[in-house]
């Protein structure tokens, strides 16, 4: 979808409140962006086997 489309879609308030949303969102932790990488490069379910996490209970 193109970003005219989308703006047809959406309207322009409906956008600026996308964007208001984004950039009050905190930065992600480094462990979020560690299971979003193994996400976007093993889309295809090769997931390899993860550690515990140390706060896990």
């Amino acid at each position: 979808m193109r970003a005219a489309e989308r703006r047809a879609l959406l309207g322009d308030d409906v956008i600026a409140h996308i964007h208001k949303c984004v950039e009050a969102a905190p930065e992600p932790t480094p462990d979020v962006i560690e299971s979003l990488r193994r996400i976007l490069t093993h889309p295809a379910g090769r997931v390899e086997e993860l550690a515990p996490a140390a706060d896990a209970a």
